[in-house]
């Protein structure tokens, strides 16, 4: 067994396709298979089940998967202590994160994070909240960020952003600047998908005031965040966004505060206690703590 051999499962693992690891990691696809192959036969057991489109982990391979992880990192904190060079770090960075920071704030931090330390290459992954949290626990990804706070024992959750929730309608809607939860219901909605921290936080408020799911018309689910803003513009209907992301739609539909629903969303960075951070995963945690204010 050799780095290589575990480093090509990791990011087959990570891209969930071979073609796609090979290119991230500057190989042939022959080589990522030749890799796996020796790694499966060293181990005496099948990693990855290659009978879909999509390659996903055997429960072997999900047992042998964290270890993998441990093992990379460890050989990069290895050489990092040998060189003594924590500006050279290089590598790839696999962030996990919901949809609002993926289009808010992370941008700009991968893009400063990577003027100090330009060997870095990000994986970023978007998708809603409790699937961040899922990639994380499961390992696939170092740091994550998502909009809720969540109690665990397992995860580390620190806040770096603030943000509040605002409707926003087609530009045809006869809607105020300021809208209460009776009259907002009156119009159809476009929903995020169940995981969706935006959404779970919005019914939520509206159960506390005596509303009902059922009482909302949903005229869509989505499970990306453009899809549901050009649907919001086309007129299908109305949906919750972050003010940030409405702010930059330059006034191509009406944005509405909402009177019964004006807390502020918090934004988290989490990453599991038990594991040991890459330099890279380490360098970038400090570097988002400090470019955020976070004491």
């Amino acid at each position: 067994m050799d780095f290589k051999q575990i480093e090509a499962f990791v990011n087959v693992v990570r891209y969930k396709s071979f073609s796609k690891a090979a290119d991230a990691t500057f190989f042939t696809q022959p080589t990522i298979s030749t890799h796996i192959r020796n790694l499966e036969k060293e181990l005496g057991v099948k990693l990855l089940d290659r009978k879909s489109r999509v390659v996903e982990m055997t429960p072997q391979g999900s047992k042998f998967y964290k270890y993998a992880v441990e093992m990379i990192n460890a050989r990069a904190q290895a050489f990092d202590a040998l060189n003594d060079n924590s500006e050279n770090i290089g590598g790839i960075l696999e962030i996990q994160t919901s949809s609002i920071p993926s289009v808010t704030f992370l941008p700009s931090l991968l893009a400063g994070f990577r003027t100090t330390h330009p060997g870095i290459q990000y994986y970023v992954s978007v998708s809603d909240t409790q699937t961040v949290i899922d990639n994380i626990t499961e390992r696939r990804g170092e740091i994550g960020f998502i909009g809720e706070k969540i109690n665990s024992s397992s995860i580390e959750c620190t806040q770096v952003a603030v943000d509040k929730s605002v409707l926003i309608a087609p530009a045809n809607y006869d809607i105020p600047s300021t809208i209460n939860l009776t009259d907002a219901i009156q119009y159809p909605f476009i929903w995020r998908e169940t995981g969706s921290a935006t959404r779970r936080t919005f019914e939520q408020a509206a159960l506390k005031r005596g509303f009902e799911k059922d009482e909302f018309e949903v005229a869509a689910l989505v499970d990306d965040m453009d899809t549901m803003i050009r649907s919001v513009e086309a007129g299908l209907g109305v949906a919750i966004i972050s003010e940030k992301i409405a702010s930059s739609l330059g006034g191509r539909m009406k944005t509405a505060d909402i009177k019964d629903f004006n807390e502020d969303r918090v934004f988290f960075m989490i990453n599991l206690k038990s594991i040991s951070f890459s330099p890279a995963a380490e360098a970038f945690s400090g570097y988002v703590k400090a470019s955020m204010n976070v004491k």
